[in-house]
């Protein structure tokens, strides 16, 4: 992922340096096991250990001409380590070394993307909790429907990264699986124990069962799960975006000091992070299926999934820790206005409060056919001519005869609709991790 869109401690997890030393680390721990075992002379691990190590150029440059970029990562050793080394890779094959390291730097990332996200989870929580009570308008196709509360909005959305999390939690288990079990993953010259040596010391568990590579169903599942969260965040960007709108401007992004919104028009104030979340999220979409056409391998393995982990790999997991430190600081920094909801709440006149004298007029006798109609007739004048809905439902026998004026202006106070907000609010952060 270019530099515009990557944090530093995630880019670490994945440079060619720390890729390389993954690898050797597998094979030296494999190499450790098989001498516990007898099978290479004692010392040899540690006389292996000793020299261990790379050159990135020249290993690039074996591969020139060997084709190969297992075995000229193994030559290039070989020659830091010397005669040692005929030990390393003993009944291994390539995915042996390049899964396990692959698995490990998915868990490492996995683990990076999780601190990111805990800490979107915590700025998200306060927020909502600040404006449990923080009235605003409810809207279903764009249009206003009846009134929820700011608070509400963002516990909802904090449930759904919570939901998250959990996936999360689930993909770095899947993920977390190492294979030493050689060509075709039958242990024909490796004994399992290796394989149990090797994945404890890097915090993975064998495959219960492997051909020549990890099946990619569980990288599938890690990046579709990568792909859901990146998709979470669209939304509540989304929201943001439309929140912003000139005609709306309930909530804004920080505008900070010396920042300007246009090389034209100085006036503007742009929801650029949201809109940048936004496309970031159909990266993370697009990643996501190719790790799904990576599932169907031929016969015990082929290749065509190496060129695309070589990609998503790193780019999934930097862009997705990228939006939510994004996201994070958005939020943290979102400007609320709780007099514009007010505003955009009256402005159509009280409309939305004709559920609730529908209800009344049904509780009252009528039917729920006679309520509607009553009603509706009442509010097509209200969007017509702009008079205020109670102001015309007072106005009508029909309505008042029949309810009274005391209970058609009970039925229309805002506060009623989210009498129960701190009770959610509390059911849903409740449900902490």
């Amino acid at each position: 992922m270019i530099s515009r869109y990557s944090r530093p401690e995630m880019v670490a997890v994945w440079t060619p340096e720390r890729r390389l030393q993954v690898m050797l680390e597998v094979e030296l721990l494999a190499c450790e096991a098989m001498e516990a075992r007898g099978e290479v002379p004692v010392g040899t691990s540690a006389a292996c250990r000793a020299k261990a190590g790379f050159d990135i150029a020249r290993i690039d440059e074996l591969e020139k001409t060997l084709k190969h970029d297992v075995i000229a990562f193994l030559t290039n050793v070989t020659e830091h380590v010397g005669e040692p080394a005929r030990h390393l890779h003993k009944g291994m094959t390539s995915s042996d070394v390049l899964d396990t390291a692959l698995a490990a730097q998915l868990r490492e990332a996995g683990l990076l993307i999780r601190g990111a996200l805990d800490e979107v989870l915590v700025v998200l929580e306060r927020r909502a909790r600040e404006h449990t009570h923080t009235l605003c308008i409810g809207r279903s196709h764009g249009i206003h429907a009846e009134p929820t509360t700011f608070g509400w909005k963002l516990a909802i959305l904090w449930d759904e990264l919570r939901r998250g999390r959990e996936r999360l939690d689930h993909a770095i288990a899947d993920i977390s699986v190492g294979k030493i079990s050689g060509a075709v993953g039958t242990f024909a010259h490796l004994d399992p124990s290796v394989e149990a040596y090797v994945c404890a010391k890097l915090g993975l568990t064998p495959a219960p069962a492997s051909n020549q590579v990890i099946q990619r169903d569980r990288h599938a599942f890690y990046f579709t799960v990568l792909a859901l969260i990146a998709t979470s965040i669209e939304k509540i960007a989304v929201e943001i975006r439309h929140l912003q709108r000139t005609e709306v401007l309930e909530a804004e992004e920080p505008f900070t000091a010396g920042q300007k919104g246009s090389s034209a028009m100085p006036h503007k104030r742009n929801p650029i992070l949201s809109e940048n979340l936004t496309g970031l999220a159909r990266l993370m979409r697009g990643w996501a299926q190719a790790a799904t056409e990576d599932v169907p391998l031929w016969h015990e393995r082929d290749i065509s999934h190496s060129s695309v982990e070589r990609v998503i790999a790193p780019d999934a997991t930097i862009t997705l820790h990228f939006m939510l430190v994004r996201l994070r600081g958005l939020l943290d920094g979102l400007v609320v206005y709780p007099e514009n909801m007010q505003r955009n709440l009256d402005l159509t006149g009280g409309l939305f409060y004709s559920q609730r004298v529908m209800l009344a007029l049904v509780e009252s006798g009528l039917t729920r056919e006679e309520a509607y109609a009553r009603v509706q007739r009442n509010a097509m004048r209200t969007w017509a001519e702009g008079t205020p809905l109670l102001d015309l439902l007072l106005l009508d026998p029909e309505v008042a005869g029949v309810l009274g004026e005391a209970t058609l202006r009970a039925a229309c106070d805002p506060v009623w609709y989210v009498r129960h907000a701190s009770t959610v609010l509390e059911r849903v952060f409740g449900n902490k991790l």
